[in-house]
């Protein structure tokens, strides 16, 4: 399952993509989806298994995330 996180800004949305990758996580910048909004456009698609690890990354590096969404399933 994938799971998405959205921003308020395209520089977080970058952010999160680079600490994510050079924390060896396989992350993807993809435009939000029309039923999701974000003022950026932007979001990043992750594995939902590795959402502890991304949730500390965030955490640890300040970067600030609108929402996150389980895609195919209810938003969490």
């Amino acid at each position: 399952m994938e799971c998405l996180a959205t921003f308020d800004t395209t520089h977080m949305a970058l952010r999160f993509e680079k600490v994510c990758r050079q924390a060896g996580l396989a992350v993807k910048i993809v435009p939000v989806p029309r039923e999701l909004s974000a003022s950026c456009g932007l979001a990043c698609r992750y594995p939902c298994e590795a959402e502890e690890s991304v949730t500390n990354l965030v955490k640890e590096h300040h970067i600030d995330i609108l929402e996150y969404h389980r895609l195919g399933n209810e938003e969490k």
